[in-house]
């Protein structure tokens, strides 16, 4: 097993990685649980799968399990749904010593770290993440969030788990194309921060999609080491390190955004093909090597990510994505950051980008 601390003062936690993790939960978490009743938040698809397993085992030790059970997709993360499980918890009487369970994707993720923010200013929650994608990027930072008719994550708080599951065996009934989603946030580390990581991906990502053990876990725990050095840097996003694993997302939001949040663009979809075309507008501007360029869309494109913005089918122009991009929570004065690179592995925050050019830059992506 990997144990990664994620190193904040004051508030140090552990994100552990192997198999089995959720059939060993009782005692992985058991400092964490103070009552014979814990509360269990779960998405219907992780509870179908997951949740005998995590029951059995908190059952073993004398701990029963309280359901509150999501629907599937970002459709949970709302108004609607914050309040329905903030007033379930009340109802349960949840204390502030009290530790949530969210078992499930980054929705169940978000939704419930934010519920935990909020309740009585604060209790814990345990990260529980069944897909590749919550376990490498939403679970570890302590960032919590819904959706509203403004945009995606534009409510909600930093509010750090006390623990982290990654059990690598839930990722066995995960579908491929789930895989592929979170796939684009383990390479995303590479492209942002260690070149040599990017390499050994390349070479190795098949076998990681593929599911085989040692390359499992040796991306996702990779994964999130980075993830946690750049969180213990920069818990709330104030100095620019934090930025950094933005890579992706401005572009890649729009995209959610013109495709309705829905499954016609997964999120990692998004960010993938946000990738390749935040390091095409790097080569544009002369940042980097067309080449590199290049080099990052064969490596997505490869495992089967998209890498083409035509392939998406848009009905709209480069104006009309760019437009998407002002309601992006990351705007400051007016002006948006972007998450550009200098090289493969040497990501930065550029500050002089104007929103414009990049309608341009999409048009010609659009075109191409």
């Amino acid at each position: 097993m990997a144990v990664i601390p994620v190193a904040l003062a004051g508030r140090p936690y552990e994100v552990h990685v192997a198999r089995d993790l959720i059939g060993n939960a009782a005692a992985q978490a058991r400092a964490f649980i103070r009552k014979e009743r814990v509360a269990v938040v779960a998405d219907a698809n992780a509870r179908r799968f997951h949740g005998a397993r995590l029951e059995a085992s908190l059952a073993a030790a004398g701990i029963g399990v309280d359901w509150h059970e999501l629907a599937p997709g970002e459709g949970a993360k709302s108004w609607d749904g914050l309040r329905a499980l903030v007033d379930w918890l009340l109802e349960r009487e949840v204390e502030r010593g009290d530790h949530v369970f969210a078992l499930g994707g980054g929705v169940t993720g978000d939704l419930t770290g934010f519920a935990c923010a909020i309740l009585k200013r604060g209790c814990g929650f345990v990260q529980i993440p069944t897909t590749l994608l919550a376990q490498v990027d939403s679970s570890v930072g302590g960032k919590t969030a819904i959706n509203t008719a403004a945009g995606k994550n534009l409510v909600g708080a930093f509010h750090q788990p006390s623990l982290v599951l990654a059990d690598l065996g839930a990722l066995d009934t995960l579908p491929d194309r789930e895989m592929r989603a979170g796939y684009a946030e383990v390479i995303k580390y590479g492209i942002l921060g260690d070149a040599a990581f990017f390499d050994w991906l390349a070479a190795n990502g098949t076998a990681v999609l593929a599911r085989e053990p040692a390359a499992l876990e040796h991306a996702v725990a990779t994964s999130v080491a980075a993830k946690a050095r750049i969180v213990a840097e920069d818990e709330r996003e104030t100095t620019g390190a934090r930025a950094l694993l933005n890579l992706g997302h401005t572009f890649g939001h729009a995209l959610e955004a013109e495709t309705g949040f829905s499954d016609r663009l997964l999120h990692g979809e998004g960010v993938a093909l946000g990738m390749v075309l935040a390091a095409r507008y790097s080569a544009r501007r002369g940042l980097i090597a067309p080449a590199d360029a290049e080099r990052v869309a064969e490596a997505i494109a490869t495992v089967g990510l998209p890498a083409r913005l035509p392939d998406l089918g848009l009905d709209c122009d480069g104006t009309r994505l760019a437009d998407h991009m002002r309601h992006d929570k990351k705007m400051d004065a007016g002006t948006l950051p972007f998450i550009l690179l200098r090289g493969v592995g040497e990501a930065f925050l550029a500050r002089d980008v104007e929103l414009a050019d990049v309608a341009a830059f999409l048009d010609e992506e659009l075109a191409r």
